[in-house]
């Protein structure tokens, strides 16, 4: 878990993930000697701070997006959100601007219509435009992991696990997932034409739900407000269940991922959504338990292989 602790240590507001690209490079250049396979790097111009890693001859890529939501400084102290946080009075902020480091905290404030609204409690003014995010706080015990942004260190961190011992396959981190999306398009036109990639899995963290609770095993998710397509989404199942590893079916009519953004593009690219579920959603406070992680990992290999 030291990796994924250093993952969250890292400050990738969506639109300013250039510093988890960074991370992502040095801990490639570090580590892959001893994989399997050493992947051919796709980055820099056409392709914004998104990373390519092609293994092989691919047929599907992962996808794991390397943003997260946050706070952008306003005018007069006012925070704006990155994406969907949860706005909780008190909770602790970090960046940096111009002038240094940055430790402050969120104040609501209720107006004279009944609105509230976000500023920041700091003994300066920071910036107009600076991005604020979660202050890292990563706790672990033998059941779970609680952190900021499980959402999606963990997806990422996932994705370096499966690239250990990945021969065939392609992963893409990309940018942006939080607020609206859009950077798995050109990727996945790119892999699409270079490569002939045709499938793809979301390795990102979903919700415990009524349906989909702690400690029974990694999702599958059969929808959520986008539909992935049923014929490459049983291929999947049918997979999982013949392999033994427990995993939970996951529907839901809300809520989105690089996934919709990629059945919205005009690409004919399958995808699913497989992920571990977390309780305490876009806070600083995201909980998954490390057994349904173990198995995302456990599923996410075998596809890839069988895919």
């Amino acid at each position: 878990m030291e990796l994924l602790k250093q993952l969250v240590d890292v400050r990738s507001a969506a639109g300013d993930e250039g510093r988890m690209k960074k991370f992502i490079l040095d801990y490639i250049k570090n580590e892959q000697s001893n994989w399997k396979v050493q992947p051919k790097l796709i980055d820099g111009r056409g392709f914004q701070d998104c990373l390519i890693l092609i293994f092989g001859e691919p047929s599907t890529a992962i996808y794991a997006h390397m943003d997260s939501i946050g706070f952008t400084v306003g005018y007069d102290a006012e925070l704006i959100k990155i994406g969907g946080p949860r706005a909780i009075d008190g909770m602790q902020l970090v960046g940096s601007d111009s002038q240094g480091e940055i430790e402050t905290e969120l104040m609501l404030i209720e107006g004279e219509d009944g609105n509230q609204h976000m500023q920041y409690v700091f003994d300066r003014e920071i910036d107009r435009g600076t991005n604020l995010t979660f202050k890292p706080n990563f706790r672990e015990n033998n059941e779970y992991v609680q952190s900021p942004y499980m959402d999606n260190r963990l997806g990422v961190w996932n994705a370096l696990m499966v690239a250990k011992d990945l021969e065939n396959g392609a992963i893409v981190f990309s940018t942006y997932e939080e607020h609206g999306g859009n950077s798995v398009g050109f990727c996945a036109k790119y892999l699409l034409e270079k490569y002939g990639v045709y499938q793809s899995l979301i390795s990102d963290i979903t919700w415990v739900t009524s349906g989909v609770v702690h400690g029974k095993g990694v999702a599958i998710s059969m929808r959520d407000q986008y539909l992935p397509r049923k014929s490459y989404l049983n291929r999947i199942i049918d997979i999982a269940r013949k392999s033994g590893i427990e995993f939970q079916l996951e529907v839901e009519s809300a809520g989105g991922s690089d996934g919709g953004v990629l059945q919205k593009s005009d690409l004919p690219i399958d995808w699913c959504f497989i992920g571990a579920p977390e309780d305490n959603v876009h806070t600083p406070d995201e909980k998954v338990f490390k057994y349904d992680i173990m198995t995302m990992v456990e599923l996410y290999k075998l596809l890839m292989k069988e895919l």
